[in-house]
């Protein structure tokens, strides 16, 4: 009699047939699950190429050195001039290609004009910049060719 009473669950043959109904029934709720996170993965695919192809059309007429060079423009004059914690450039600088900061494009690069301060100070009213630069970048975006001015305002 112990003996019957000491066998396992797993070896009742009920219970092997619950077992593997039960089984089924999750594997059916795991098929349905990923069927549904399939979709909703093709759903955000297609979002978010749709909105990224948009977004490459818009920016299309701007060369890509000219992003290159104004960054390259703008974190020289941050190095210049104290780093982040002591200067902010002109909001400008923060659009993609500096395009209002973009003084001239030539054959030899591009000459960004702008103005900054402390951080801050585009914020004040009226904005009060302290310094002026102008940084000529290579036609490419990938060199600083010249500094012409940094200093206070003109």
């Amino acid at each position: 009699m112990a003996e019957e009473g000491s066998q396992s669950h797993r070896d009742t043959p009920g219970a092997q047939v619950g077992h593997a109904s039960t089984v089924r029934s999750l594997q059916g709720e795991v098929d349905q699950l990923t069927l549904v996170m399939r979709r909703f993965a093709l759903f955000i695919g297609l979002t978010l190429g749709l909105s990224t192809g948009l977004m490459v059309r818009a920016d299309q007429s701007l060369p890509f050195a000219q992003t290159k060079a104004a960054n390259l423009a703008r974190m020289r004059a941050e190095s210049l001039n104290g780093g982040l914690g002591a200067y902010r450039a002109a909001g400008c600088m923060y659009e993609t290609g500096g395009t209002s900061c973009l003084a001239s494009k030539t054959s030899e690069g591009f000459l960004f004009r702008f103005e900054g301060g402390p951080p801050g100070w585009e914020q004040q009213t009226p904005p009060r910049p302290s310094l002026e630069t102008s940084v000529l970048v290579s036609k490419d975006g990938d060199r600083i060719l010249e500094v012409p001015y940094n200093g206070p305002l003109r």
